[in-house]
């Protein structure tokens, strides 16, 4: 059998030989995935199981039988019959050890997974060099290069098979990070990137832009290098480099997208097989994008790997079904008819029988998994879950179906059109109003099923705050043992069979940190010191329900835990997240409780009794030798007015926000005893010491002490805050402060004042920091010494003539500050351990620009009496509250 395939509108190039039974492991494999879908309950590692059976055995067969036979329609060559005899040793090869490595890891037999690992590796490089072999011997055309993709993708894998027999032996998040990113953005994405650039214009049915195979050429450096950089940056857990990495793999992708895009608006996609593959590139260009956010974020904020992992792990499933699951199924619904063959009209046969309803199964698939990415209950995601395999499983009776019809036009030798049935059309040939009427259909029906969910169980879409345990003392017990550490619980997925009674015993094997754990039901426990344990009844499970650490802030670093109701008829009644209570009411969704918060008016009268926050800055008393500051900083939690009128529950260094101001000289030693009276685990870290952290910035749990005590050898305005996890949420709920070691030499001012610029993330009234808020970089106020505009209600005095010198730090924990004061005018700007200008008679500054922890501070004589706004010229920062007053007087 031989046929004709047109690559991108490139000139036909005849092949032979080619048997379509090679698939047949393909569809086998995706029936595997559609049975794991089916038992997932039943199943260990159902959801490990499903993607190593859809992207080690569905789809590494798939690539190794087609970059094959596209390696010889590019260089314009046909295969030998010892060609086909190698490719099948090889995909023997490759299944069975791909088989063996599934069963050897659900068995935790290593060297049955070994031996499985040892087949792909033999079959991967065997099909890597009989790739680079062909590429040398032929006369590569236009496209021909697009070879090196396939070559490039099967270097990589074998890292990848390699990294993955090591992971079945021993665990390693990192390297675990860099097998799935080698495997899914190398083997995969580089090969679908390479076919991609000939096959989706010739799937269109158009000619390939002028562009596309130069820059494929461009992109494939860009890609290779992306992919190199993001799995060692993965496996040495260096965020940067993975975020580089991750960048230079977004950016090939839109080297190679704009070709793509240019051939899409020439023919937009209308058959099944072309809308397919493009609802694949959306989702793989949109998980690198999240992907890219979310590693960027674990950066900036410092959390690490863990967070990177978590957001992983979010993103694989959408890469597994959204890109590589229908980029598959949409080139198989092409490339099948072609390679059947038998002529134009038993293509058209076959093609049109793969386009049945496929704009309804496209928009059915992709709307069902665009809820599943939402943040919905468990039993609206198994509803539309199941709706998304319905649509995707559709494709193998299609397949069988398509087969068969077009090998009967074959053997009847039947013509586009039969009078007695009417004309065989393929989908694309339609008119566009039935596509879009089945693609309407297809939505609505993913939102009819999300309605009926929410008729029959409200709880599922958060209608109703119902427990789902019921009390049932004759119910049998399950008690489990569950460790909290490290902003995780362990385990943190516990199936319980309906109708059992589930007790935890919960203990707490962190140092220094305090955990509880509550659930979305209404069950919970107290607050454990470390060391500390406690039993937890959550009640006759009837359904999943989920529970968290209701600390501010651990929710968030991915503290849950998850109680899956086994055997389930209606498998959800939880995500009652921030609205349920518990038998107390109070919120335990959220970080705090209380009234909601009033409407902020920073024009407001703060009111008799207001005291703002003393900015001013004593001199130093005259000393010879260096001075010991000997300070106790306690740790409250109180609440406290923020703004006019609103109240937040903050925790302090010595009952204020910002804490007390440290002053001294280089030389000078402070001893700092930390005495935690909070309810949670706090800590202190100061800048203006440089000393190992392990001892001296441990968190320590409430009631406990701790001595720090550093000599500072360097001058400048240093930060100190709670280095307690999360970070963010301790600075931004009130623990930072200010730390001034003057410059040697520093001349005498008339007057000196300390700004230090924070940021509140408002929770409800009297409560304590909204995580989302902080999460999302919303920010309710930006303040000067804790309080919004306090100094607009409370002027800060100064004398015409005078010279006042003004000290600002940024404790952020997000937000940069440009420090500014309106009608005046810098001539002394010193900034991280520098003069900018001193003194200076003919320039002068108008601003001080810093990121958050950076500080410095500026001089200015005001030239005449009357009021002197200064602000954070930031203005939306100024206008949250970063705003005061001068008042000069002669």
């Amino acid at each position: 059998m031989s046929f004709n395939l047109s690559v991108g509108g490139a000139k036909k190039v005849p092949t032979r030989g080619f048997q379509p039974l090679r698939d047949l492991p393909t569809v086998l494999w995706l029936l595997l995935v559609v049975v794991a879908a089916l038992a997932h309950r039943e199943l260990p590692a159902p959801r490990w199981l499903m993607i190593h059976l859809l992207l080690l055995g569905a789809v590494t067969h798939a690539i190794l039988v087609w970059s094959q036979h596209f390696s010889f329609a590019l260089l314009r060559s046909a295969p030998a019959t010892q060609d086909h005899r190698q490719q099948m040793w090889r995909l023997t090869l490759a299944n069975s050890g791909a088989a063996l490595v599934i069963t050897g890891v659900l068995t935790s037999v290593w060297l049955v997974t070994a031996a499985g690992a040892a087949a792909l590796l033999v079959a991967v490089i065997w099909h890597g060099t009989s790739l680079v072999l062909r590429s040398r011997r032929a006369l590569a055309g236009r496209f021909g290069r697009t070879i090196r993709y396939y070559i490039a993708a099967a270097a990589f894998l074998p890292i990848g098979i390699v990294i993955g027999a090591w992971l079945a032996r021993e665990a390693s998040d990192a390297l675990t990070l860099a097998h799935a990113l080698i495997n899914v953005l190398g083997w995969i994405g580089l090969t679908v990137a390479g076919t991609l650039v000939t096959l989706w214009p010739t799937i269109l049915r158009t000619r390939a832009d002028d562009d596309a195979a130069p820059g494929a050429a461009r992109a494939l450096p860009v890609f290779v290098a992306g992919v190199a950089l993001s799995a060692v940056g993965a496996a040495g857990s260096w965020i940067v480099v993975l975020a580089v990495g991750l960048i230079g793999y977004l950016a090939g992708l839109g080297i190679i997208g704009i070709s793509l895009w240019r051939a899409a608006r020439r023919s937009p996609p209308r058959t099944f097989a072309a809308l397919s593959v493009a609802a694949a590139m959306l989702w793989w260009i949109g998980a690198m994008v999240v992907l890219v956010i979310a590693v960027v974020s674990a950066w900036v904020s410092g959390n690490g790997l863990p967070a990177v992992q978590a957001g992983v792990d979010a993103i694989v499933p959408y890469l597994a079904a959204g890109f590589v699951a229908q980029v598959l199924i949409g080139a198989l619904s092409y490339l099948v008819p072609v390679v059947l063959g038998g002529g134009p009209s038993p293509v058209r046969v076959g093609t049109a029988a793969f386009d049945r309803a496929g704009a309804l199964r496209i928009a059915v698939a992709n709307t069902a998994l665009f809820v599943c990415a939402l943040p919905v209950s468990s039993l609206i995601r198994v509803v539309v879950s199941a709706l998304y395999l319905v649509a995707v499983a559709s494709f193998l009776p299609i397949l069988f179906v398509a087969m068969r019809a077009q090998r009967r036009a074959k053997a009847d030798g039947v013509r586009l059109s039969e009078p007695r049935q009417g004309p065989i059309v393929p989908e694309g040939d339609r008119p566009p109003g039935r596509r879009a009427g089945q693609a309407v259909a297809g939505m609505l029906s993913v939102v009819l099923a999300v309605a009926v969910c929410a008729a029959i169980a409200p709880q599922s879409m958060g209608l109703t705050s119902a427990p789902v345990g019921a009390d049932d003392a004759d119910a049998p017990v399950i008690t489990v043992a569950v460790e909290a550490a490290n902003m995780r619980f362990t385990p943190d997925v516990i199936d319980v069979p309906v109708g059992t009674r589930l007790v935890i015993e919960l203990t707490n094997t962190d140092a220094g940190q305090l955990h509880d754990l509550v659930f979305a039901n209404g069950a919970g426990g107290s607050r454990l010191a470390p060391g500390d344990t406690e039993t937890i009844d959550v009640g006759v499970i009837t359904a999943d329900v989920d529970g968290w650490c209701s600390i501010a802030g651990h929710r968030q670093m991915g503290m849950t835990l998850t109680v899956r109701a086994t055997g389930a008829a209606t498998p959800d009644a939880e995500d009652h997240d921030h609205g349920s209570s518990d038998a107390t009411g109070h919120d335990r969704g959220s970080s705090g409780a209380g009234e909601s918060l009033p409407e902020i008016d920073l024009a407001a009268d703060p009111g008799e009794g207001f005291e703002p926050y003393d900015a001013v800055l004593p001199s130093l008393p005259v000393s010879d030798s260096p001075v010991t500051h000997e300070i106790t900083l306690p740790v409250t939690e109180q609440v406290q007015e923020v703004a006019p009128g609103i109240r937040q529950r903050l925790w302090t260094f010595g009952g204020t926000a910002p804490g007390p101001v440290l002053h001294g000289r280089v030389g000078d030693t402070f001893v700092i005893t930390l005495v935690n009276d909070g309810t949670i685990g706090h800590s202190i870290d100061f800048h203006a010491g440089a000393l190992a952290p392990d001892e001296p910035m441990r968190t320590i749990a409430p009631g406990e002490s701790l001595t720090y005590t550093f000599t500072a050898t360097r001058s400048g305005i240093w930060m100190y805050h709670c280095s307690t996890a999360p970070m963010s949420a301790h600075i931004a709920n009130g623990m930072y402060g200010a730390v001034i070691i003057e410059p040697a030499e520093l001349p005498p001012v008339d007057r000196s004042y300390v700004l230090v610029q924070g940021e509140y993330y408002l929770g409800a009234q009297d409560s304590e920091i909204d995580m989302d808020k902080l999460a999302a970089g919303d920010a309710d106020l930006v303040t000067f010494n804790g309080y919004a505009m306090q100094y607009a209600h409370a002027p800060l005095p100064a004398r015409v003539g005078e010279r006042v010198r003004i000290w600002v730090l940024d404790a952020g924990p997000d937000r940069a500050s440009s420090f500014h004061v309106v009608g005046g005018q810098f001539d002394t700007v010193w900034s991280e351990g520098r003069y900018l200008i001193d003194r200076a008679a003919d320039t002068g500054s108008q601003a001080l620009g810093l990121l958050p922890a950076q500080g410095g501070f500026v001089e200015l004589v005001f030239p005449e009496a009357g009021h002197y706004p200064f602000v954070s010229h930031i203005m939306t920062d100024a206008e949250r509250g970063a705003h005061g007053m001068f008042e000069v007087i002669e």
